[in-house]
């Protein structure tokens, strides 16, 4: 009996205790920045607008064949600028740059509202994802969208014969990524507020499209009356589609220098908002 007590005690499974347990390590390692999570928000934004490109990609650059063709028809040869450029090679970089900040506001502030009203905001939220890292993926894809839409725009319309190759090439670009995020951080802006469709029309048809298509779209600021040529200058947007222009044509109606100023002020101060307004949870967690 005795002999078989020991050997049952031999054969007994030894207690573990917690601390001798074996460490558990996280699947993911999650340091200062969340790479893996910003990435992967990254790649949602993208793919949700490429699943409706006929949407989000076909519709607008129709859209700029439309206005080329119809301006073409009736102003055609008969206006010139600055340097004998012709109205329609002009009109180009307007409508590339317009195409470029409507569809990077659209894809930053659809997508907020659109999470809002299908209750799947919490999505959004719940991820280790701090409001720096939100505030960076969503207008990196935001600008992302703005710049391939424009790209195609570009090519198309140049095939079309309303252009060529531009002469400052990476003055263009930088004009179009500051311009491209500075639409993104506001179409962040005015996620945050609305909570439905609604509020989100109202800000793309009273603040965005005329800030879009009284910027110098169509027009040199130059041949505006005063004090129109004034007001048009306090538009933030008209420096964008300035500084583009000169870069896609060679001519500008404001100096560089002004304009890239005022791009840096307005997308820092963008950044401050939208980071403080995400931090907060301003409307989201509500």
């Amino acid at each position: 009996m005795i002999e078989r007590t020991s050997k049952q005690s031999d054969t007994q499974t030894p207690t573990v205790r917690p601390s001798q347990t074996a460490c558990v390590f996280r699947p993911v390692h999650i340091a200062t920045i969340n790479w893996v999570g910003l990435g992967t928000l990254y790649k949602r934004e993208v793919q949700r607008f490429m699943k409706i490109a006929m949407q989000s990609v076909a519709a607008p650059v129709i859209t700029s064949v439309l206005f080329l063709m119809v301006f073409s028809v009736a102003i055609g040869e008969r206006a010139n600028f600055a340097g004998n450029v012709d109205f329609v090679t002009f009109l180009v970089p307007g409508l590339v740059m317009m195409n470029v900040l409507q569809n990077a506001f659209a894809n930053t502030s659809s997508s907020i509202v659109v999470s809002k009203v299908q209750g799947n905001i919490v999505d959004l939220l719940m991820p280790p994802l701090g409001p720096g890292e939100l505030l960076f993926g969503l207008a990196v894809a935001g600008m992302t969208r703005g710049l391939f839409i424009g790209t195609l725009t570009a090519l198309v319309l140049i095939l079309l014969g309303g252009g060529a190759m531009p002469p400052h090439p990476l003055i263009a670009l930088g004009f179009l990524i500051l311009g491209a995020f500075a639409m993104s951080f506001a179409g962040i802006i005015a996620g945050i507020w609305a909570n439905k469709f609604d509020e989100l029309a109202a800000i793309t048809n009273f603040v965005v499209q005329p800030l879009t298509f009284l910027s110098g779209t169509f027009y040199s600021v130059d041949l505006l009356t005063a004090p129109f040529d004034t007001i048009a200058s306090l538009n933030p947007v008209f420096y964008t589609i300035d500084g583009f222009r000169y870069g896609m044509i060679g001519i500008a109606d404001r100096p560089l220098l002004t304009g890239l100023v005022c791009l840096l002020a307005v997308n820092f101060a963008l950044v401050i908002f939208c980071y403080k307004a995400l931090h907060s949870g301003y409307r989201l967690k509500s």
